[in-house]
């Protein structure tokens, strides 16, 4: 799994056009789905479906990238591009691996916003 994730403030404002209101706004609705978005990982994976796999990897690919988190984003790419081969054996530790930088990512931007607030 990637290096630890440190969140730069700076870089996602950049993108967002410094509105710190959408800042505030996409933190808040990361933290309302992190778990939801770990269960469903865990469960499309128990499932065996690939499909659903390779979709939930996806949007967790779009949810670190959005906050510039440039190696879980790779990690949920190759959790993707191999569900998406149907290569859903051995992918358990990816899978559980994903999950903890889902969370580790929300402890960030809690500090952040506490931080902040």
């Amino acid at each position: 799994m990637a290096d630890a994730f440190v969140m730069d403030r700076r870089a996602v404002l950049d993108r967002l056009g410094g509105d710190e209101e959408i800042f505030a706004m996409m933190v808040d609705m990361y933290l309302q789905d992190v778990d939801s978005n770990a269960a469903a990982l865990a469960v499309a994976f128990a499932d065996g479906d690939a499909a659903i796999l390779t979709r939930e990897a996806h949007t967790v690919k779009a949810l670190l990238a959005t906050f510039s988190d440039d190696l879980g984003a790779a990690d949920a790419f190759d959790l993707e591009k191999r569900a998406k081969l149907g290569q859903i054996d051995g992918l358990q530790p990816a899978v559980t691996a994903l999950q903890a930088r889902l969370r580790e990512v929300a402890d960030v931007l809690r500090r952040e916003l506490g931080a902040a607030g």
